[in-house]
C-alpha cells in the first residue's frame, strides 16, 4: 500500500500550474460537498430517522470516508472532521431552502467539474482520477495537507 506522502506527490504532479491549483482550491471541496449532497438528499430507511436525524448515506459515507483517511494518516483524518462538520452543517442548511438540494448540487458539480477540466487544460496533464480512481479521495487531502503544511503541522 503506498503511503500518504506518495499518493500526495503523485496527485501534485499533475496539480503544478497555479491556475490549476487554485481552481481545484474551490472546485474540490465543492464537488465533495455536491457528492455529499446527493447522497443526504437520498430517502433513507425509517430506521436511520429513529437514530438520529443526522444519519442519513452521507453520514455513512463520510464515516467511511475517515475511516479511509485514517488508514492513510490518522493527523490528515483528524483534520477531515471539522471539514465533514462544516460540510453536514451546510447541507442542512442548503437542504432547508425551496430548491431542491439534489438541484442545487447538480449545478454547482457540473460547474465544478468545468472548471476542474479547464484547469487540467491549462496544466496540460490529465485528471489523476484516470489513473486510478483512489485519486478522487486523495484530492481533498492534497488540498488539506497544504494547510497542514502552512500551520507546521505533519501529517
Amino acid at each position: 500500500m503506498r503511503t500518504v506522502t506518495e499518493w500526495l506527490a503523485e496527485y501534485g504532479d499533475s496539480h503544478r500550474h497555479p491556475t490549476n491549483e487554485l481552481l481545484h482550491w474551490i472546485c474540490v471541496p465543492v464537488i465533495v460537498l455536491c457528492v455529499l449532497g446527493f447522497l443526504w438528499a437520498l430517502p433513507v430507511p425509517a430506521a436511520f430517522a429513529r437514530v438520529s436525524p443526522w444519519l442519513n448515506w452521507a453520514t455513512l459515507v463520510i464515516a467511511a470516508g475517515l475511516v479511509y483517511y485514517a488508514a492513510m494518516s490518522p493527523r490528515l483524518a483528524l483534520g477531515m472532521l471539522p471539514v465533514m462538520a462544516a460540510m453536514v452543517w451546510l447541507l442542512a442548511r442548503l437542504d432547508a431552502l425551496p430548491t431542491p438540494l439534489w438541484l442545487i448540487c447538480a449545478v454547482a458539480f457540473v460547474l465544478a467539474w468545468i472548471g476542474q477540466f479547464v484547469g487540467h487544460a491549462i496544466e496540460g496533464r490529465r485528471p489523476s482520477f484516470f489513473k486510478d480512481l483512489q485519486f478522487l479521495m486523495i484530492g481533498p487531502l492534497w488540498l488539506l495537507s497544504f494547510v497542514y503544511r502552512r500551520l507546521g503541522l505533519r501529517y
